[in-house]
């Protein structure tokens, strides 16, 4: 019995697999198909040169600069909120799971991982109404807001891989740290972190990619269109999916369509182009690590 279920999990994996790749593969085809035609400085710039634009000496305002340039400042500022937020609380619940803080943080963070997306951005216009009335007057929705909504979205996903990680790690090497005289930190720090680097990578990736994407977030928390640069942490901010959002809702004709599924193609770029930092960065490390070994 044991050897026929294995046979049909086997089955399924392969037979999934090759139709999930080619799922993905006619969506990515689609969307070059519609869009890879607008690709180009003029897409990003419009008629801003774009050595102003980048440097911020003129604004853009019928461009997705400012919008790319707000998607990797929100990818960048919930990371830095989440990530180590994340790890710390999967290193907890993988090394004391029994702990009566662990009691409470287990169905905290399952709790967490269930909220919807358009729940997470009525929470953070909500927190701006209440400190309207309260303690701040004159807060108002915010890059700020929306890295910190984002954050608390992603934050399941990094405990739990960071938590499986650590769970997975053989019982040999959880041995080799008090063997060589460390302390439980140096130990973590040291020899079980670092062994658990790919599965706190794909929670990292997994995390990134949802913060890029994600638009119900924004959409409640100081997205707005045309809103030019993005100055400052406590201003309005442009992004690639609120960018798309409104074209896909608000087109008045083909082109404005055909620009829609253009910028969905650079946001698709963006957050590959991500991931394979990411991965080459894991990947140059490992090398230094073995050579300094």
């Amino acid at each position: 019995m044991k050897r026929w279920n294995g046979h049909v999990t086997a089955l399924l994996a392969w037979t999934t697999t090759p139709v999930i790749l080619i799922i993905v593969a006619c969506l990515v085809l689609f969307l070059v198909y519609r869009g890879a035609s607008l690709l180009g400085p003029n897409l990003l710039f419009a008629d801003t040169p774009a050595a102003d634009a980048i440097l911020g000496r003129s604004p853009v305002f019928d461009g997705i600069w400012p919008s790319l340039v707000g998607t990797l400042l929100l990818v960048l500022g919930a990371s830095i909120l989440a990530v180590p937020c994340g790890v710390l609380a999967g290193v907890h619940l993988a090394e004391k799971p029994n702990s009566r803080s662990s009691r409470w943080l287990k169905p905290a963070v399952d709790v967490l991982a269930g909220v919807p997306s358009i729940v997470m951005g009525l929470f953070g216009f909500g927190l701006i109404l209440f400190l309207r009335q309260t303690f701040a007057p004159a807060a108002n929705t915010s890059l700020l807001l929306a890295m910190g909504c984002l954050a608390l979205l992603v934050l399941p996903y990094l405990v739990r891989t960071t938590e499986t990680a650590l769970r997975g790690l053989p019982a040999e090497l959880r041995l080799a740290g008090p063997a060589l005289g460390l302390t439980p930190d140096q130990s973590m720090r040291r020899i079980l972190l670092p062994a658990a680097r790919p599965g706190l990578l794909g929670g990292v990736l997994l995390a990134v990619g949802r913060i890029a994407e994600d638009t119900a977030v924004i959409l409640m928390t100081g997205a707005v269109a045309n809103s030019g640069m993005a100055g400052r942490l406590t201003g309005k901010f442009q992004a690639l999916p609120f960018d798309i959002y409104y074209l896909a809702a608000e087109h008045k004709g083909p082109e404005d369509l055909h620009r829609a599924f253009a910028t969905a193609l650079v946001l698709l770029l963006l957050t590959s182009g991500l991931f394979f930092a990411a991965k080459l960065l894991v990947y140059k490390m490992d090398q230094k690590e073995g050579r300094s070994s």
